[in-house]
């Protein structure tokens, strides 16, 4: 009985030793799964061509990154003459300021609209991002009809 006591208390001890050390496994592989996801890049395509975008670090990127993540395809409309318009598909965080805005410029309006200029406007925006190109290349790509913006993240 002595030696069933005993065997039964070693195995708690030796079970109960073990619980930390994959608690801090588990801790560590999250944290660096964590770091992965926040290190990878959304990508952005209008129509078939790969633009270089610096995106803007904040809460709304982050989500819009999360929504882009399993590939988010926007169908955009012109407006204005200056602006490609698309519904992003679900509300995300806004910090709306006035500004204005240039060519390449990559901003959420009313939480739920992406809006990519290839002209020049003044309104309240939560800023994204912004395209890499020259004026005319944007203008080349956005200002002859409706396009489709495909975000992705690698």
């Amino acid at each position: 009985m002595k030696i069933r006591i005993a065997f039964i208390l070693f195995v708690f001890v030796f079970l109960m030793s073990g619980a930390p050390a994959c608690g801090t496994a588990d801790a560590y592989s999250y944290q660096n799964e964590t770091e992965v996801n926040d290190t990878k890049t959304m990508l952005m395509k209008i129509g078939d061509k790969s633009v270089d975008v610096a995106w803007e670090e904040n809460a709304s990127v982050e989500e819009l990154k999360g929504l882009a993540a399993s590939g988010l395809t926007i169908s955009m409309s012109m407006y204005g003459g200056f602006e490609q318009v698309g519904p992003v598909g679900k509300n995300i965080t806004r910090d709306d300021k006035q500004t204005t805005t240039t060519a390449g410029d990559i901003v959420l309006y009313s939480g739920n609209q992406l809006v990519v200029f290839y002209g020049s406007n003044s309104w309240a925006y939560t800023r994204l991002g912004r395209i890499n190109l020259p004026e005319n290349e944007l203008k080349e790509l956005l200002s002859n009809g409706d396009v489709t913006i495909t975000l992705s993240v690698e």
